[in-house]
Order: C-alpha cells, then sequence, then structure tokens
C-alpha cells in the first residue's frame, strides 16, 4: 500500500535534495556570474565547443523556449555568441568567445566543491547518478541506458 506520509513520499526526498544541491552552487556560481542553468549551457559548451541549439536542448533536456533566453544572457555577458549555420539558415549554432572559454578555468573548482558538499564515496556518487538518470527514463518513457 502506498503510503500518503511526506516523510514516505520518494519525489518529496528528490525535491529537497534538488533544492538543497541548487542552494549550495548558488555561491559558487555567483562568483562566475552564471545562474544554475546558464553554467550547465557552459558545461556543454565547455565540453564542445560549440554546439546548435537543438544539440544543447537534447543535451540539457530543455525545450527551446527555455533554452533561448538563457543563450541570451550568455551572449550579453559576452561569453557565447549565435551565428545562423549557412548551410542551414534555421539551425542556430552556439560558441564558446574567448571570454568564454577562460572563465572555464575559473569554473574547475565547482565540481570537486560540490562533491565535498554532497559528501558522497564514488561508488554511492556512481550508484545515486545511474538510479537517478533510471528514474528519468522511466518517468519520461524514453529508454536511456543506465550510467
Amino acid at each position: 500500500e502506498h503510503s500518503l506520509l511526506l516523510d514516505d513520499q520518494l519525489c518529496f526526498a528528490l525535491y529537497a535534495a534538488s533544492r538543497a544541491v541548487t542552494a549550495r552552487y548558488r555561491p559558487l556560481l555567483d562568483e562566475l556570474d552564471l545562474t544554475y542553468p546558464q553554467y550547465l549551457v557552459m558545461l556543454v559548451l565547455w565540453d564542445r565547443g560549440a554546439a546548435s541549439v537543438r544539440d544543447l536542448g537534447t543535451a540539457l533536456q530543455l525545450e527551446s523556449s527555455t533554452l533561448s533566453p538563457l543563450i541570451k544572457r550568455l551572449e550579453a555577458a559576452g561569453l557565447v555568441i549565435r551565428r545562423r549555420r549557412p548551410d542551414d539558415e534555421r539551425s542556430v549554432v552556439v560558441s564558446l568567445t574567448d571570454a568564454g572559454r577562460a572563465l572555464q578555468d575559473r569554473a574547475r573548482r565547482v565540481p570537486p566543491a560540490m562533491a565535498d558538499a554532497m559528501g558522497l564515496t564514488p561508488e554511492q556518487h556512481r550508484t545515486a547518478k545511474a538510479l537517478l538518470r533510471r528514474l528519468t527514463a522511466n518517468v519520461t518513457g524514453a529508454d536511456t541506458g543506465t550510467g
């Protein structure tokens, strides 16, 4: 039988964990002048150098209506530039500027600081990530595999 007690709800544990982690990110990201969603965009671009808006949306599981204002703010801050692909006018490619690339060095302290704050062993970290990815795939009906 399924309980209606708050303490028994997995969804509340997820909600509370998400809020706590996002709040812990805030001071670290304030130093970079980034919001958490902007930081996620930058993580993808630091990895790939450039990406289409469509590919960013896929990577971050965000609609373009949510993503576009984020990218515009990053562009206004001088961290990225948007260009239409010459071979496909409908496709917009987002690239890092020199300032966007330089910010990566300052951002390198964020992951270890967050890992310390989370206080999980490497094995717990891998397990939590795998479980959350599985949960997301199950709830969205997508099969993303494991890992």
